[in-house]
């Protein structure tokens, strides 16, 4: 069997996930067979299995850090928001459905099996189990009925870390508050606190250690600097979003458009390694400016966040820029979104049909089931600023709800066309201007995929970019549509990277924990 530790965090963003992870590394580096665990994740970002199962990306990110491949045992339950008061459940990987938080937070007991299933799946496996909790163990309306904190620490019998956020303000009253919110056996579950972002000179944070110690009988077992790596960020609270600003004039400047329920952002992650680009989240017309590249992700209500667009004047300038030349590339719900209708016939969002923003020549049609694959492929023949991806090869997943098809073809008689543009041989490539050619990896079937219509670009495959050379090659597309040569830097091994930030994660974390008293804590030897 193997040994637990769970880390539990004040509130919300705290860095749990962050601690996990480099937990992982640190268990992996000191020789020992480590896996992620969290019961219940609620976010937007998710990730599909080699068995075309989904899962969040936290623990993706965490598996990764151990070195395992991801399984979805390692998050049971996702929950991602469809709305304010609703989400879309997905269990062991499969949407169960879409629930209010009332009636989900009236049966989500009953999904104890499922989670305990997962979980000793993981413990016959490997020697740690690291547990991430969620939002705060002390909210005491919803303690009851518990199953991602002290819940899980119950069933699984694993001690906690307790992490606060000091780069927020106030962490001795997150601690002490959190702990002393808990009932007794809770609280005797806390073995250990962590301090976490910390700047400054750490001899004046001393007293309040000591005097927290005293306050909670609770040793502190580190305080951890902000550390300064770059890792995929699990939701909206991620700086990414804050619409940082680069001190230095970018040679390219890529939008992000910030949608309400923007999903998958880490699409983006790997032009933040390209010396001489910037990467901007904006969600008004006052922030685009005159971007390189304009970029839609995916979200999780295509129909909403469109109408949403179409309100605050985005998508009025977007259709203006894309006039005056600029490259418009949409990913997933943001690819749907260029077409030219989006169909709700099931109610599965809005419901009903709206117009899309005009600029690729398909139409998209809800459906109920859920498309939910790994891929590989190549980029067709292109035109347009970005001819330069042709036949570069990339690899990615597919999440969606809708399929799209060339708007010559009707929704009726569609026949055998698949998502999107149809079956590899097919004479339809020409009309479409399919932009990929892929295969999957859980079906094995070959097809066409996405759309290109001048400087206007889609597709729905999750991490399309990731590969250096599609993401050098982007952007020395857009290089040369300014004139710009020899001062842009090449995309790294995206892969490669990753692995370095888990290594200096790991290194910050050993330098400013007390790994010793975790090691205690887990009892086992390190």
């Amino acid at each position: 069997m193997a040994k637990a530790i769970m880390i539990q965090g004040t509130m919300s963003n705290v860095g749990k996930s962050v601690v996990a992870a480099g937990l992982c590394r640190i268990f992996r580096q000191d020789g020992y067979r480590v896996a992620p665990f969290k019961s219940q994740n609620m976010a937007l970002n998710s990730f599909i299995t080699k068995e075309g199962l989904e899962m969040g990306r936290a623990q993706v990110m965490q598996a990764e850090a151990a070195g395992v491949e991801p399984v979805v045992a390692m998050n049971p339950i996702l929950l991602k928001p469809t709305n304010d008061i609703g989400s879309q459940v997905i269990v062991n990987g499969e949407v169960l459905g879409t629930m209010n938080a009332r009636d989900y937070f009236k049966m989500k007991k009953r999904l104890v099996p499922d989670i305990m299933k997962a979980y000793k799946s993981l413990d016959a496996e490997y020697d740690i189990i690291v547990i991430e909790g969620a939002g705060s163990p002390a909210e005491i309306n919803l303690k009851q009925d518990d199953i991602v904190n002290m819940g899980m620490a119950k069933l699984a019998n694993a001690p906690v870390l307790l992490v606060g956020d000091i780069d927020r303000g106030g962490v001795f009253a997150q601690l002490y508050g959190t702990t002393e919110l808990l009932e007794k056996e809770e609280k005797e579950r806390i073995r250990g606190l962590i301090i976490n972002k910390f700047r400054g000179d750490k001899s004046i944070l001393d007293p309040g250690v000591e005097m927290l110690e005293e306050l909670t009988g609770i040793p502190v077992v580190g305080v951890t600097p902000y550390l300064h790596v770059s890792l995929e960020d699990e939701d909206s609270l991620s700086e990414r979003l804050e619409g940082r600003s680069s001190e230095k004039i970018p040679l390219i400047d890529l939008a992000v458009i910030r949608l309400p329920r923007i999903s998958n952002f880490t699409d983006f992650n790997v032009f933040e390694s390209i010396e001489g680009v910037s990467v901007r989240y904006v969600s008004s017309v006052r922030q685009l400016g005159a971007p390189d590249l304009i970029l839609l992700p995916g979200t999780k209500n295509t129909m909403r966040d469109l109408l949403w667009m179409r309100q605050n004047g985005l998508e009025a300038v977007i259709l203006k820029a894309q006039q005056a030349g600029t490259v418009i590339f949409g990913i997933c719900g943001g690819y749907q979104m260029l077409g030219r209708t989006i169909t709700d016939a099931e109610g599965l969002e809005e419901g009903g049909t709206i117009r899309g923003m005009g600029l690729l020549d398909m139409d998209t049609v809800f459906e109920s089931e859920k498309a939910r694959t790994r891929v590989e492929g190549r980029f067709l023949a292109l035109g347009g600023v970005l001819s330069q991806l042709t036949d570069i090869p990339f690899y990615g997943y597919e999440i969606h709800m809708g399929r799209s098809w060339p708007a010559s073809e009707s929704v009726n008689g569609r026949g055998s066309c698949q998502s999107d543009f149809g079956i590899i041989g097919s004479d339809q490539q020409a009309s479409a201007q399919a932009l990929t050619a892929i295969e999957d990896f859980i079906t094995g079937e070959k097809k066409l995929e996405g759309a290109w219509k001048d400087n206007v670009y889609g597709t729905y495959v999750h991490g399309i970019f990731d590969r250096e050379e599609v993401a050098t090659a982007l952007i020395r597309s857009l290089a040369t549509k300014k004139g710009i040569t020899g001062e842009i830097g090449s995309a790294v091994d995206f892969a490669a990277f990753k692995e370095t930030q888990y290594d200096l994660l790991a290194e910050g974390l050993r330098a400013n924990l007390d790994m010793a008293a975790i090691y205690r804590i887990l009892d086992v030897g390190a």
